[in-house]
């Protein structure tokens, strides 16, 4: 036992990241979630995670929670069933609130992760907190019902549908959760603004990012990037899902303007998803899959890492408001932020201005940008040195560290 804590000092979390199973039982857990979940153990002498199971094949990036790791010694897996449809959400829910009610009762801490509508366990859990006279933290790292939101009229009709028919109800679900939290931890600045004006308790600007000090750029490194950026194409960069709240149409709308200016430039979107095949049927179709490269998803995150380190830019054209890890990790690694501002991008940058963000939805003007870093090749290296000082505070044993004693200082142990 940790000299100063609790007797059982149990943090119960909710994830909504999924775990996986193989036909042997074993459960697997995605990589980040996995670091995360030993820096929580880091700070607490027990974790219980509840998370969904999803009955499908592991996918890549998902590594086995295997019982003799020393990083999980003092972490417990509780897997709550999959249930986002309507009526496996209702079959589920007495049996699961009971079970969630019982691992309330055993906890010290609470802390849950909220965003959805049916099947949405953490929201379960805050409301049954509640009413157990609990006190709990709500996290979330973007507004859910915005995004939702916004699929209304981009894809197929039962989308449309099930997006019209969600949004408000979600919205209305985020805002109960927030109210009755006694804690409201709020990842980056956007999801923040939106959902502190709700809260009755102490609200804090969080992140959840998982680079460590030493992911972060080296000196040299940064010496020989700022150097070397004063020649050759301009490298550009994204790395995140290729979905439509990621703005991968703009992304390309951004490059074909820059072919159009004459900008000589490489181009890798960095992930899978649901847009990927109609990028790059795009790409061909512009000419530009000479330039621009999609190696799809990449397991191993050190090589995620070195292109960020490599790239001249981080463009992104995110269009809805959440808060995205991929942000913090390029300014660690000495790649300015090029795209949409935000209440999130533009607190990322404000002490140093390692970026260039221009209003969200204008392709023009960040092409414009772009074009004119490229031309200007002294004011990018100067960038380049000012990302890597925005990105410097940033490392994963802070970050949880911090949010760790904000959770001792405003919730007291059961």
């Amino acid at each position: 036992m940790t000299r100063g804590r609790p007797l059982n000092d149990t943090l119960l979390l909710y994830a909504p990241v999924p775990l996986h199973q193989d036909a042997e039982g074993g459960l697997f857990v995605e990589s980040q979630a996995l670091n995360g979940l030993q820096l929580w153990a880091r700070n607490f002498s027990r974790v219980v995670v509840m998370m969904p199971l999803d009955p499908g094949p592991v996918p890549p990036g998902w590594v086995p929670a295997l019982p003799d790791d020393p990083r999980l010694d003092r972490v417990v897996f509780e897997p709550l069933p999959m249930a986002y449809r309507p009526d496996q959400f209702l079959r589920h829910l007495p049996a699961t609130q009971r079970r969630i009610r019982k691992l309330i009762s055993e906890a010290d801490w609470l802390s849950f992760a909220i965003g959805g509508l049916f099947g949405d366990w953490g929201a379960v859990a805050a409301l049954t907190a509640h009413r157990m006279g609990r006190p709990f933290a709500a996290w979330t790292d973007r507004v859910e019902s915005q995004v939702v939101r916004q699929e209304i009229g981009t894809g197929h009709w039962r989308t449309t549908l099930r997006a019209r028919l969600t949004h408000r109800p979600m919205a209305m679900l985020e805002r109960a959760v927030v109210r009755r939290a006694s804690l409201g931890l709020f990842h980056g600045r956007e999801t923040f603004e939106t959902y502190a004006p709700h809260a009755r308790g102490p609200a804090e600007i969080v992140h959840d990012i998982h680079i460590s000090a030493g992911d972060h750029i080296d000196p040299d490194r940064l010496a020989a990037k700022t150097a070397g950026v004063l020649t050759g194409p301009l490298r550009l960069v994204y790395a995140g899902r290729a979905d439509p709240m990621k703005g991968p149409f703009d992304w390309i709308e951004v490059l074909e303007q820059l072919d159009r200016r004459g900008v000589d430039f490489r181009a890798r979107w960095l992930g899978d998803g649901t847009d990927r095949p109609a990028m790059i049927a795009r790409l061909e179709a512009s000419g530009l899959t000479s330039r621009v490269e999609m190696p799809g998803f990449l397991v191993d995150r050190e090589a995620v890492l070195e292109e960020l380190r490599d790239a001249h830019l981080f463009l992104f054209c995110h269009l809805t408001p959440e808060s995205p890890r991929c942000l913090i990790e390029a300014l660690a690694s000495g790649c300015p932020l090029a795209g949409y501002a935000s209440a999130y991008s533009s607190d990322l940058i404000a002490t140093h201005g390692g970026g260039a963000l221009v209003p969200r939805g204008d392709t023009a003007a960040l092409a414009e940008v772009i074009a004119g870093l490229e031309a200007d090749r002294p004011r990018l290296a100067q960038l380049i040195a000012r990302a890597a000082a925005d990105g410097a505070p940033f490392t994963d044993t802070e970050v949880f560290r911090q949010r760790s004693q904000v959770i001792r200082d405003h919730l007291g142990a059961a």
